[in-house]
């Protein structure tokens, strides 16, 4: 508590520092400035710089300065910045159907596609409202899909899984089991030294990781299996903060949101490509997956995610109605690319 009061009243002098002539908010994240979701945020910053004509400024706080991962949407709630980098997946508690919900985009394989279900599934579920109270969302994330990259073992068929070591995330802990591996889970920052000690056999991951994390020293094939991942509500600021806004800056920030998210989607895929160029020029070996092994796999991972959603209702949580909901967008994207909600279509492709 001492820790988020001092927070707050930073952030109070911050913000009593800026000019007379603009309306400046602070952003907070705990990445830093050059890292591939902060230049997208720098992209939606000088949008809004431009849009308003300068009226509202973006002050953004770097490397975990004012927020932190885990806390960050009751940190955002209690005014530590204006607006914040959240990540509800890694919240200790309050967000049970966001956490689990993330298992439910099988078949949703690109960003747009990902962002777009996450709003029909959010549309028909009042329990995303209540698990975000006091909260304005002003973008939600997806990303590219993970894949598979081992140490020294080629992995080219799912039975080679058995008895690898995979880090892997929560979601796929249940499905690594039912094919024979040892997965388990430990922060991303201590996977390179677990690979390069031969603690870790492999990790799910996706390729930007053979640069950004440069992965591709110490482990030289990615088998192309197309791991499912969800999206979550990712950039956020508190309601009390919105209300306080004039309607003229709350209208520039309701037109940012596809200008955010679209920076994301496209930083995003040019880690990848980048990650993907870096693992060649280590001589990482890039290995395709047969149909029948993807299939396979997907058929696990859904009966799995069905389990999760079940389980909420211990809770009072219907997440089974959420994971059909899902199924049912999925089938729409197999059938026609497009991504079409109970109630009206949104065009992701």
């Amino acid at each position: 508590m001492n820790r988020l009061v001092a927070l707050v009243a930073l952030s109070a002098l911050m913000a009593s520092s800026a000019p007379a002539s603009a309306a400046v908010l602070t952003y907070a994240t705990p990445y830093g400035p050059n890292h591939t979701f902060s230049r997208a945020d720098k992209t939606w910053m000088q949008w809004v710089l431009e849009k308003s004509g300068g009226a509202l400024q973006i002050r953004p706080i770097w490397s975990g300065g004012l927020i932190s991962s885990d806390q960050s949407l009751i940190e955002l709630r209690h005014g530590v910045a204006d607006i914040g980098l959240i990540t509800p997946i890694y919240a200790h508690g309050g967000t049970h159907l966001l956490r689990v919900q993330t298992g439910f985009y099988s078949g949703a394989k690109s960003f747009e596609q990902q962002v777009a279900m996450y709003r029909c599934l959010a549309a028909d579920s009042p329990q995303y409202a209540r698990e975000l109270e006091g909260l304005k969302i002003l973008a939600v994330q997806g990303g590219t899909l993970p894949g598979l990259l081992s140490r020294t073992r080629e992995v080219r068929l799912l039975r080679d899984l058995a008895g690898m070591r995979i880090r892997v995330p929560t979601e796929l802990l249940n499905v690594m089991r039912d094919l024979g591996a040892d997965p388990v889970t430990m922060p991303m920052g201590e996977v390179y030294s677990s690979l390069a000690k031969g603690v870790l056999d492999a990790v799910v991951a996706p390729a930007d990781t053979l640069k950004s994390l440069h992965f591709g020293e110490v482990a030289k094939y990615f088998t192309e299996l197309e791991v499912p991942r969800g999206a979550y509500p990712s950039r956020a600021m508190s309601e009390k903060r919105w209300q306080s806004l004039t309607p003229q800056e709350r209208s520039v920030l309701e037109a940012s949101i596809p200008v955010w998210e679209a920076a994301l989607s496209k930083e995003t895929q040019a880690a990848v490509k980048s990650g993907e160029a870096e693992g060649r020029t280590q001589r990482v070996q890039f290995i395709p997956i047969a149909a029948e092994e993807q299939r396979r796999f997907d058929e696990l991972y859904e009966e799995d995610a069905s389990r999760d959603a079940d389980a909420l209702g211990r809770l009072g949580i219907d997440g089974g109605a959420v994971f059909r909901d899902a199924r049912q967008v999925a089938e729409g994207i197999a059938q026609t690319g497009m991504v079409t909600c109970t109630r009206k279509p949104h065009a992701a492709t």
